[in-house]
C-alpha cells in the first residue's frame, strides 16, 4: 500500500458555477459534475470544487463555515520553461484570477509566480530546474539531488 500520496484535493467555493467557469476559462476540462460538485482529472490526482457550506457540513463542522478559510496552502503546477509559466499565468489572469506575484527569477534558482482563483485559493506556477518533469506533467524529485 502506498501511504505517501494525495488522491484528491477539494476546494471549498462560494459559488460553484463561478468557480467551475474560472477553471474552464483557464483551460481545464470537467471530468464529472453534478449540481453539488465538480471534478477535474489531473493525472493521478483529482481536483474537486464543492460549495463551502456543503464542505463544512461534510466535515462535520456545519457551524464553522466562516472558519474554513484558505489557511496556509498553496497549490502548484511545475512547467519545463519560463515561457510556459508566463503563458499559463496570463491565461489564469485572463480567466479571472487575482494577480499576486508576477513570475520572476526565484532566489532558490527557479522561476515562479502566484495568483489566487476567484475564491482566494493560491496557485504557484513554477520552473524548478532541480526536479524532473515528465511529458505528462508529473513532477519527480531526483534521488541524487545534490545537497543545498
Amino acid at each position: 500500500m502506498t501511504v505517501q500520496r494525495v488522491s484528491m484535493i477539494t476546494l471549498g467555493v462560494a459559488d460553484l458555477d463561478a468557480a467551475r467557469g474560472f477553471y474552464e476559462r483557464w483551460g481545464w476540462q470537467v471530468r464529472q459534475a453534478t449540481p453539488q460538485i465538480v471534478f477535474f482529472q489531473m493525472g493521478t490526482l483529482v481536483l474537486g470544487l464543492f460549495p463551502l457550506p456543503a464542505l463544512a457540513e461534510d466535515q462535520g463542522r456545519a457551524d464553522a463555515v466562516a472558519t474554513l478559510g484558505m489557511g496556509g496552502v498553496t497549490l502548484a503546477q511545475n512547467y519545463a520553461t519560463e515561457h510556459e509559466v508566463d503563458e499559463r499565468f496570463q491565461a489564469a489572469i485572463a480567466a479571472g484570477a487575482t494577480h499576486l506575484k508576477a513570475p520572476t527569477a526565484a532566489p532558490w534558482g527557479g522561476y515562479s509566480g502566484y495568483f489566487a482563483d476567484p475564491d482566494g485559493h493560491v496557485w504557484e506556477l513554477a520552473v524548478n530546474p532541480y526536479w524532473e518533469l515528465g511529458d505528462d506533467g508529473a513532477t519527480h524529485i531526483p534521488e541524487d539531488l545534490p545537497a543545498q
